[in-house]
């Protein structure tokens, strides 16, 4: 199989801005480089979700807006509620948080009924749906299990991390390979992987990819195609 071009590795990366104090000036600059570079999205919190819809517009870039995030302690009416609400105001693409807590209480028919009716509301408005799992406060069990209710209810993407998780010392708070290959042995190509946090450099990028990860989440896309292009070079 011969190796990705750079355009088609661009068109793998969700271009991430979710700090909560991004300035217009900020997420301007963000944009007009995401669609300078060609990425499939910028990755942004709620609320500037308009403002980036009209710098992008005709760039062929999408809106993927974090709902529940970083925590996904709101109820499931609360999330469904931002899900519909923020697609009604430019999204493309929706991340959500499952509610960790009922993972970690073995509430799975919880966890089935949030994931059903976030799903939904995305599906019926034409919109892609990640599920974050936040592996760094996950046993490898109940990333299987969530991976199940994944298969039953059918996202478009599951995905590894927020980015922002803080786990206890020795544990990675964002995408690691062995979560990666773990998830694609549990869903095969049924669904796609997203993986996130901690994704700096090409070496990063090209490990999770080469372990099942169809989508990248990084604030680093402009290092990583430029290091892409060079180890394109150098060959």
């Amino acid at each position: 199989m011969p190796p990705l071009t750079a355009e088609q590795l661009s068109q793998m990366i969700d271009q991430t801005l979710l700090t909560p104090y991004a300035s217009h000036d900020d997420l301007r600059k963000h944009c007009l480089e995401a669609a300078r570079y060609g990425f499939k999205t910028v990755a942004i919190n709620n609320a500037p979700v308009p403002f980036c819809k009209e710098v992008l517009r005709g760039s062929g870039v999408l809106c993927d807006a974090a709902v529940s995030f970083p925590l996904g302690q709101c109820t499931v009416e609360t999330k469904v509620f931002e899900t519909i609400d923020v697609i009604a105001k430019g999204a493309d693409e929706v991340d959500y948080v499952v509610n960790l807590g009922e993972v970690k209480n073995g509430n799975w028919a919880y966890i089935a009924d949030e994931m059903r009716r976030i799903v939904a509301a995305c599906r019926e408005r034409g919109v892609t749906s990640k599920v974050i799992f936040e592996n760094c406060y996950l046993t490898d069990d109940e990333k299987k299990r969530l991976c199940d209710v994944a298969l039953a209810e059918r996202p478009d993407f599951i995905k590894t991390s927020t980015g922002f998780g803080t786990p206890p010392a020795g544990v990675a708070v964002g995408a690691t390979v062995a979560d990666v290959r773990l998830m694609k042995a549990c869903v095969g190509d049924s669904l796609r992987i997203k993986a996130a946090g901690g994704i700096r450099t090409v070496e990063d990028a090209l490990a999770m990819i080469e372990s099942g990860a169809n989508r990248i989440g990084t604030s680093r896309g402009v290092a990583i195609v430029e290091g892409y292009r060079t180890l394109l070079a150098s060959r």
